[in-house]
């Protein structure tokens, strides 16, 4: 059969021109699939909603653990009793409040004795207005006080305060423990503490915020978000780095300032961590449980993608070595006793002032001769311990 020359340019030009539509739409449509796998990865929103009225309430008894719903159950199964229900009202209401535009929350926790005049809070604040263009997260800063005393004192400096009311009951003698005093390192207090805090971020994580937690003798001197991967659930700071930020095995983990995106992983993984804290000797913190089951939560089913920070960058008093051009946060840790930390971390931002002063360009950075004042009441006082 015969086809006109002119039929035939026309067909060939039909078949370049489906070509190119076919490239066009599966271009367009592959980021659509990527964004779909994304989303299904975040929090369902049809978790269970929360309480409106008042603040939290958490109750500790000795050796129990909090599962996701919110009850308390036993090591031992047992069905708790009606009062012990970990609840946050009013956090829903607050988050939106305190969140950065992509809903990032900057979370610390104090007591009376941190949030005291001149103590740790007082200190923390001061690094914000001291560093480098950093002021403005101080806006993004919900400070959760564990105490009557802390919430008053938190709310006459901040403006964004969380009362959780933490009543500690033993197993047993039935008193309470004391967590408004300065709790020395791993005393019965501390530990309560730092281990309350993880059930209020698991509540942040359901209701679809992340957040970057700080504990509050963490001094910020440059914006840490730069350093925070996309790539990872979790992107915590070392007490030891090793070079490699993936190395899960080598890496240890200080879970004074980390942050996680809310996935239902990463919910998932908050209550795996709590309720590891049942299988590990009663005087364990929370960042030795998380270190001993860190291979199984990024090995195992739940495959959670952790990021260690570099000590250079993320700085500490266990192995300090800050990089003062480049350093964003120097944390106490390595440290027993308040007054000790205070006046370290005095010398830590002193130190800044001085480095900052001397700067009179940014290609100056880091150029001078600057030396950080090394941390002699915090190392003297692991040795007296």
């Amino acid at each position: 059969m015969y086809f006109p020359p002119a039929l035939l340019a026309l067909g060939n030009m039909s078949g370049h021109y489906y070509h190119h539509l076919t490239s066009f739409l599966l271009g367009a449509l592959l980021p659509t699939v990527l964004l779909f796998f994304l989303a299904s990865d975040r929090v369902s929103e049809r978790l269970p909603t929360i309480s409106s009225l008042g603040n939290g309430a958490l109750v500790i008894g000795g050796r129990a653990t909090a599962r996701e719903g919110g009850d308390l159950t036993g090591v031992d199964g047992s069905a708790p009793a009606p009062a012990e229900k970990e609840k946050f009202p009013g956090l829903a209401e607050l988050l939106p409040e305190v969140a950065m535009e992509d809903k990032t929350v900057i979370i610390t926790s104090v007591n009376d004795a941190w949030a005291a005049p001149g103590s740790l809070l007082d200190l923390f604040r001061d690094s914000f207005h001291n560093g480098d263009g950093i002021a403005h997260l101080l806006d993004h800063v919900l400070v959760v006080a564990v105490d009557a005393g802390g919430f008053r004192r938190c709310k006459a400096v901040h403006p964004h305060c969380y009362l959780l009311d933490v009543f500690v009951v033993s197993s047993g003698a039935g008193d309470a423990a004391n967590l408004s005093s300065a709790n020395r390192f791993m005393s019965r207090g501390y530990l309560e503490l730092v281990w309350a805090k993880l059930s209020l971020q698991q509540r942040v994580l359901e209701l679809g915020y992340s957040f970057l937690f700080t504990d509050v003798d963490v001094m910020w001197l440059r914006d840490p978000f730069r350093h925070i991967t996309l790539y990872a659930d979790v992107t915590i700071s070392s007490d030891h780095f090793h070079g490699d930020a993936g190395d899960v095995a080598g890496n240890s983990p200080n879970t004074g300032f980390y942050h996680v995106r809310p996935t239902n992983r990463t919910v998932e993984m908050l209550r795996r961590w709590r309720a590891a804290r049942s299988r590990f000797p009663p005087a364990s913190h929370d960042q030795n449980v998380f270190d001993g089951i860190k291979r199984e939560l990024a090995g195992g089913e739940l495959r959670v993608r952790i990021a260690f920070l570099d000590t250079a960058v993320f700085a500490g008093f266990c192995e300090y070595r800050p990089d003062a051009g480049r350093v964003c946060t120097v944390h106490a840790n390595c440290c027993v006793g308040l007054e000790n930390k205070v006046l370290d971390l005095k010398n830590v931002l002193a130190d800044w002032k001085n480095y900052t002063a001397g700067l009179t360009s940014p290609e100056k950075k880091g150029a001078n001769k600057f030396r950080w004042t090394f941390p002699v009441k915090c190392k003297a006082s692991l040795k007296r311990h």
